[in-house]
């Protein structure tokens, strides 16, 4: 049975006065973190930069050996203070040094290249090794533990605190099938090193701000894919990391899991409780399993992202708890004991979003609130991947853009349904000459790659992109890369047609290299991208996003394989919209002012029709690509480009003129073959003949003037004239 993981905590709101009892983690520019310096390794790390030191300059300083990487510093009150740093001795050299005698490496840095990029030859066997992940798989793939001395003997530098981090993030992705009681051990075991207490001061000075946040989502998704026995079982038990797991089902009185972990020294364990209703346990079918991780330092580093207000006390107040649980079960009830007890010290249960890398308060409620512990009732949330994703950077998660993608995406498939529906109830009658006939088939293929893709969409939306459904999630991103892509090829097929009717118009179109023009770049185009960006990204692991099912932008820059393509054919398209437009003035000679309203009317209509059908409302994808950019962008650009289906049925169906009138003739004739056959098909034939023709007849009527705003734009889509007389009437 499929399962879901989402973490919990208690989050800590204190007065002002008393907020600073308890040290803030991260130090800003200007507060001097000693943790390096407790290392004796480290030690000969540069304290400052040579230079004159003025407010707000930076500067950088060369690790020293056997480090590599660089030190930042800022200047404060006429000080240098260090600000980043990725000194890191970690390589893959140094994870497999003890099974390997001379090898030859390439130093990999964090901050740099990814640490994949390292390669060991063995000159013994020749034995090529281009990653950690295949150096596992070949040393130690029953428990991992021929990586453990390398990780637990390196220097606990913030270089190779996002070294270890990289690791078990390329490991939860790559190598998490079949996990076990050993794979886990181990796995915690490094992530236990660099969440020591000792050792938190250096998360401060990591660049990547996520770091934190992607340790999590690791640890989680490993933890994920465990198989565990009938009995219960104490997985893991470091000082900072503990996992527990039990079998559950419907006829369990109900279970809990107990956790008791020291948070800060010299003081005692804190204590943390998971448990799962018996009325919660009865929904499971069948037999499955419960797991459980309790954090005791991972509160402190676990930075949110774009804090409306920095300055409000969000610090947490306990362990941090994961869950993971069958996907039936919807609520599980915590209690957090407090670290802080003090009687101003009130809790809020919220649960983390990783996504939007931010703790919300949404996904718990908080039902008791005592001095020394509070207890929460969280339920668990499926933020469903919102349409702005697909030209965005970033994976912006908002209900409203999940409400709009979810409405807009059902009215869309069925909108797409009822057009190719139509489509092949009229083909016989519209589809006459072979311009018309090219154009129904553009029509039919834009529909078609439309709907597919939308569909794909949805799928990806139930995959997490990690762990046991990576493999899924790659294909799914391939398919629906390859059917958006299909819909922008054959959207610039049809705007080259419309092209083609305006500026040639003597010249006869013969169908059948048309079609295989058509096909082929309809289709084949986008295979050839498609199939080019998965066999280039996926093999460094860098084609599918970490927390969603779509093409990566941060380590391989996959999305521009979509982002360039679209854009440019929207920018194609756009300059033939101006071509239409353009022709479709009249002349101007003596006109009268109630003339060029009608060819106001008449140029806003043609860009109506076009706009959707040509895809012209991707352009707004643009501002999704902006690092920062506004909500209000991401908002318009899912409304406009979730609703695409229903706007081809409306612009490129039910309000063309001949579409209408061959639809009418079809029921007609359906009408009476229906009044000699009334026990054949007695249902479908109804429905053919009363819910179609109410349909078309409501849309001819209420948009009565549609038709009389001139014949242009409907010569310009069916283009059946084509010769003089097209051109003559624009």
């Amino acid at each position: 049975m499929a399962s879901a993981v989402i973490t919990f905590c208690c989050l800590l709101f204190l007065s002002t006065e008393s907020y600073h009892q308890r040290p803030k983690l991260h130090p800003k520019v200007g507060d001097i973190t000693q943790g390096l310096k407790e290392k004796s390794k480290t030690t000969g790390f540069q304290a400052q930069c040579q230079g004159i030191c003025m407010n707000g300059s930076r500067c950088k300083q060369s690790c020293e050996k056997p480090f590599h990487g660089e030190i930042g510093f800022t200047c404060n009150n006429k000080r240098w203070q260090k600000s980043i740093e990725t000194c890191t001795s970690l390589t893959v050299q140094t994870l497999f040094q003890e099974t390997n005698g001379v090898s030859v490496y390439e130093p990999s840095l964090v901050g740099g290249s990814r640490f994949s990029s390292t390669m060991l030859l063995n000159p013994a066997n020749e034995e090529l090794i281009e990653s950690a992940a295949q150096g596992i798989q070949k040393k130690c793939p029953d428990d991992y533990a021929c990586i453990i001395n390398g990780v637990k003997s390196s220097e606990p530098t913030s270089g190779n605190i996002a070294f270890v981090v990289e690791l078990l993030k390329n490991i939860s992705m790559q190598l998490s099938a079949n996990v076990n009681r050993k794979k886990m051990q181990s796995f915690s075991t490094m992530a236990n090193h660099v969440l020591d207490r000792s050792v938190i001061s250096n998360w401060a000075f990591i660049p990547e701000r996520s770091t934190s946040s992607v340790l999590l989502q690791s640890v989680n998704s490993f933890a994920k894919n465990l198989t565990i026995s009938d009995d219960p079982e104490n997985i893991a038990d470091e000082p900072f990391l503990q996992t527990k797991a039990f079998r559950v089902s419907h006829n369990t009185q109900g279970n809990s899991f107990n956790f008791s972990m020291r948070v800060t020294d010299g003081e005692e364990d804190v204590q943390g409780v998971v448990f799962i209703p018996r009325e919660e346990l009865q929904k499971l079918p069948v037999p499955s399993q419960a797991i459980s991780i309790a954090f005791s330092t991972l509160g402190e580093i676990l930075e949110e992202a774009h804090l409306q207000n920095e300055s409000f006390p969000r610090q947490v107040n306990g362990l941090v708890l994961s869950v993971i649980l069958p996907e039936k079960l919807k609520q599980v009830l915590l209690t957090f004991e407090k670290i802080n007890k003090s009687s101003n010290a009130k809790a809020q249960c919220v649960g983390w979003h990783s996504r939007n890398r931010r703790w919300v308060k949404e996904a718990c409620e908080t039902t008791v609130d005592v001095m020394d512990k509070a207890t929460c009732q969280c339920n668990y949330t499926n933020f469903l991947m919102s349409f702005s994703i697909l030209m965005s950077p970033k994976t912006l998660a908002n209900k409203t853009l999940d409400y709009i993608t979810c409405i807009g995406l059902s009215i869309s498939i069925l909108s797409l349904i009822l057009c190719l529906i139509i489509e092949i109830t009229v083909w016989s009658q519209v589809t006459v000459t072979e311009i018309s006939y090219m154009r129904h088939v553009c029509i039919v293929n834009i529909a078609t790659s439309l709907l597919i893709a939308n569909v794909w969409f949805i799928i990806a939306s139930f995959f997490d992109g990690m762990a046991r459904s990576y493999n899924w999630c790659v294909a799914v991103t391939f398919f629906s890369h390859y059917f958006y892509l299909s819909l922008f090829f054959w959207m610039l097929i049809k705007a080259l047609l419309i092209l083609y009717g305006i500026l040639i118009v003597f010249r006869r179109m013969m169908k059948p290299a048309m079609m295989a023009t058509a096909f082929s770049v309809g289709y084949g185009c986008p295979l050839v991208i498609a199939a080019i960006t998965v066999a280039v990204t996926e093999p460094r692991k860098g084609y599918v996003r970490p927390q969603a099912c779509w093409l990566n932008w941060d380590n391989s820059k996959a999305l521009l394989a979509f982002v360039i393509p679209a854009l440019t054919i929207v920018v194609v398209n756009l300059t033939v919209v101006f071509v239409v437009a353009v022709n479709t003035r009249r002349p101007s000679i003596g006109s009268s002012k109630s003339q060029d309203m009608v060819t106001i009317m008449r140029i806003s209509k043609n860009v109506a029709i076009l706009t959707p059908l040509l895809g012209l409302t991707w352009g707004f994808g643009i501002a999704t690509l902006i690092d920062g950019s506004s909500l209000v962008f991401h908002i318009i650009f899912a409304l406009l480009n979730a609703f695409q289906g229903f706007f081809i049925l409306l612009f490129g169906t039910i309000l063309d003129q001949k579409t209408r009138e061959a639809l009418k003739v079809r029921m007609s004739s359906l009408k009476g073959t229906s009044r000699t056959e009334k026990n054949n098909s007695f249902l479908n034939i109804s429905a053919t003949i009363y819910i179609k023709p109410f349909l078309v007849t409501l849309v001819s009527r209420a948009f009565p003037l549609w038709d009389q705003l001139g014949g242009t734009v409907d010569r310009v889509l069916d283009l059946e004239s084509g010769g003089p007389e097209f051109k003559s009437s624009l």
